[in-house]
């Protein structure tokens, strides 16, 4: 089956969830030591995690894109670090402001996507750091590690806390993210794609920028020729 590509991101089908609360469009999943809160925010389906370290109450947001409040009940047994960002389109980034400035915590972005904010029309001018390619985030006893994937943005950002792949818009269940923007490029996303879906292991679950759904590696690895040959 085949999907038309929506303005911002692939179609997705179906993937693997775990602990839904369809009414709260809220999802949790748990490994030792780790815990991620999913939420589903704002009209365009944005996804917001919550990563925490069970082990010392230590968190990171992973893109504050809409109802900050949402935002910071989930994130209220947690002891927030930052706000990573893993890329700066605005509907990524619309309660980048009040939840940085509640919890009183840096926003981050990579240098590359710096253009953008102005467009994004965020108070915050600037972040108040910028992630390198190859990172190692620190959140408590876990070491998150930031992967460069442009192609959706030039900035684009994946963070990895095996076996969860944070993917932002660069992959999602069914294809990559959209191109169509003069700083976009297809050819650059695919390859992003493809050095994901090469570098961790098949069970990887990745956790998308919108949509209910997640995936793995394992399920998104054998269509990469498909999605070059349709072109998006």
């Amino acid at each position: 089956m085949e999907f038309a590509p929506s303005p911002w991101y692939s179609s997705p089908r179906s993937g693997p969830n775990r602990e839904r609360q369809p009414a709260m469009n809220r999802w949790e999943h748990r490994i030792e030591g780790a815990h991620v809160i999913k939420l589903l925010v704002g009209p365009m389906e944005n996804n917001v995690y919550i990563l925490g370290c069970t082990n010392t109450g230590k968190a990171v947001v992973v893109d504050a894109a809409d109802e900050a409040e949402r935002i910071i009940d989930a994130a209220s047994d947690y002891d927030v670090q930052a706000i990573l960002t893993t890329h700066g389109h605005q509907d990524h980034l619309q309660a980048v402001d009040q939840v940085s400035d509640k919890l009183g915590v840096p926003f981050l972005l990579n240098a590359e996507d710096l253009f953008l904010l102005e467009e994004a029309g965020i108070e915050k001018a600037a972040p108040d750091g910028l992630i390198r390619d190859r990172q190692e985030i620190a959140v408590g006893d876990l070491l998150l590690h930031a992967v460069h994937t442009p192609g959706h943005t030039p900035g684009s950002t994946s963070f990895v806390l095996e076996p969860w792949l944070f993917s932002g818009d660069t992959l999602f269940p069914g294809g990559p993210g959209a191109t169509q923007w003069d700083y976009s490029s297809f050819g650059q996303i695919m390859d992003s794609v493809e050095q994901l879906l090469s570098t961790y292991p098949d069970p990887t679950v990745v956790f998308p920028g919108h949509g209910a759904n997640d995936t793995t590696v394992a399920t998104e690895k054998p269509h990469t020729g498909e999605w070059r040959a349709r072109g998006w």
